[in-house]
């Protein structure tokens, strides 16, 4: 219990945690607790993974929502969401190391740290093709997509009636997305 000892490496980080109550995301050596969300974020977590694995339903990937860690060459983050299309049936197995899609629910708390910081660590895995940035309070949706040439694409989603996740091939209604939540200042 307690802070995690300064400079480990990540299979002690791995035993550590296990110990541990509260979720912590690692890199290069240091560790940073996992803040618990609002009723708000955890509401379109939900609203996402439920819908989401309806879509993949007698496909070869599954959705995860927040307990399961992706790991990096150099570190483990917890995504809010996330395919993988890596096995059909999930074990035991307590990372996920071939996200397809990433998606993110931002709080006022990490807002900052999903748009730039865990955008870097994640592009450095091979696997992933698309990372969502959902604003519960506000309703933006920002979707990158790795296109062909290795760029990523931002497309605004902001508005719109639909949101497309190109990499499972899943579109759901926007209203499904936010079903149960208020926006801010509701």
């Amino acid at each position: 219990m307690g802070l995690p000892p300064q400079g480990m490496t990540l299979p002690d980080f791995l035993a550590w945690e296990e110990q541990q109550a509260e979720r912590h995301e690692f890199y290069r050596g240091e560790s940073f607790a996992m803040v618990g969300g609002t009723a708000r974020h955890n509401r379109v977590i939900l609203n996402l993974a439920s819908r989401i694995g309806d879509h993949l339903d007698g496909m070869p990937c599954q959705v995860f929502a927040e307990n399961m860690k992706v790991q990096l060459a150099d570190g483990v983050l917890y995504p809010d969401v996330m395919v993988t299309c890596g096995k059909a049936d999930a074990g035991d197995e307590q990372t996920i190391v071939d996200p397809k899609l990433v998606i993110e629910v931002l709080s006022p708390s990490t807002k900052g740290y999903d748009k730039r910081d865990k955008f870097i660590l994640y592009r450095t895995l091979q696997s992933l093709r698309e990372y969502v940035l959902i604003d519960p309070a506000k309703r933006q949706v920002e979707v990158f997509t790795l296109t062909l040439g290795g760029a990523w694409l931002l497309t605004d989603q902001t508005g719109a009636a639909e949101l497309k996740l190109v990499s499972i091939d899943c579109t759901m209604q926007m209203a499904l997305v936010f079903k149960g939540v208020e926006a801010e200042g509701a």
